[in-house]
């Protein structure tokens, strides 16, 4: 479960809020149904990873588990090539993590919490690098008993006032799918939407944004489920199908659902922001 909470810190945040929105500025709402279908894929991705990693894992000097894409490359593929691929994957990870792991969840809060609550950015960036670094440097026992407490609570607390603003909407609900799915297969709705999951080179984008949303596919998650205290890889790898569908069907719907049922001004194709999803917040 601690393994499940560390996954699910790093990919419930800003791609489901800027994501979302994102993706219906550039695609109109058509774009939520290729996010369905990126979902859908994430989530087998998700489990073969997640399978791999407590496969190939190994203990450290320490006795601690672990393992990830570095490890079931070495290792899987074997030979100089999977050992090549396995230094190539430890060497990009170490530079996303600093562009779409730090930057542009920083970005997005410090943006927020300027625009609602008049707070200056560098003092958001201070006070977070230093709760941060309290909680990175006391190690990966330390990040799992925080994201244990803190990812439920974030969720179910999201999740809550999400349904709130959906339910006093209500009657646009149907509204709100029968737009996601007429605009679905719109060939302005998929080839416009750079950001949404549409067709032809949209495809590109929409892997990307799905890789953002979710992070299925790209291995980071199963290095955290590779540090489960599990002796079945298959039940760890549905861990990681609970995680896609927590994170884009459920999360990612809703914060859709949030941005049509309260009818807020879609300006389509401008820069994508959180400012659409706090709109629809703050309209109720």
């Amino acid at each position: 479960f601690q393994s499940l909470c560390t996954a699910l810190a790093a990919t419930i945040g800003t791609g489901n809020i800027v994501g979302v929105a994102a993706a219906i500025l550039a695609g109109g709402p058509g774009a939520v149904f290729w996010m369905w279908v990126m979902a859908l894929l994430g989530m087998m991705t998700s489990y073969a990873e997640n399978v791999l990693g407590i496969c190939y894992r190994r203990r450290d000097a320490a006795g601690r588990w672990c393992g990830g894409p570095m490890c079931y490359l070495a290792e899987g593929l074997g030979g100089g090539f999977g050992r090549a691929l396995a230094v190539l994957f430890a060497c990009f990870c170490v530079l996303a993590s600093f562009g779409m792991g730090n930057m542009s969840q920083i970005n997005s809060i410090a943006g927020n919490l300027q625009a609602v609550f008049r707070v200056p950015p560098v003092a958001t960036g201070i006070v977070l690098a230093l709760l941060t670094g309290r909680v990175i440097l006391g190690g990966l026992k330390r990040v799992a008993a925080v994201t244990e407490a803190i990812v439920p609570l974030m969720a179910l607390f999201y999740i809550a006032g999400a349904l709130i603003i959906v339910v006093l909407h209500a009657g646009n609900i149907p509204a709100a799918f029968a737009a996601i799915f007429k605009g679905a297969f719109n060939l302005n709705a998929a080839g416009g939407g750079a950001l949404g999951y549409g067709i032809s080179q949209t495809i590109t984008w929409g892997f990307k944004r799905g890789a953002f949303s979710n992070e299925a596919g790209l291995g980071t998650g199963s290095i955290a489920h590779a540090c489960a205290d599990t002796k079945k890889p298959v039940k760890q790898g549905f861990f990681g199908i609970f995680e896609v569908f927590t994170d884009t069907i459920l999360i990612c719907t809703l914060t859709a659902l949030v941005i049509l049922c309260s009818q807020v001004s879609i300006p389509y194709g401008q820069a994508a922001g959180a400012e659409l999803t706090i709109q629809g917040f703050t309209a109720t």
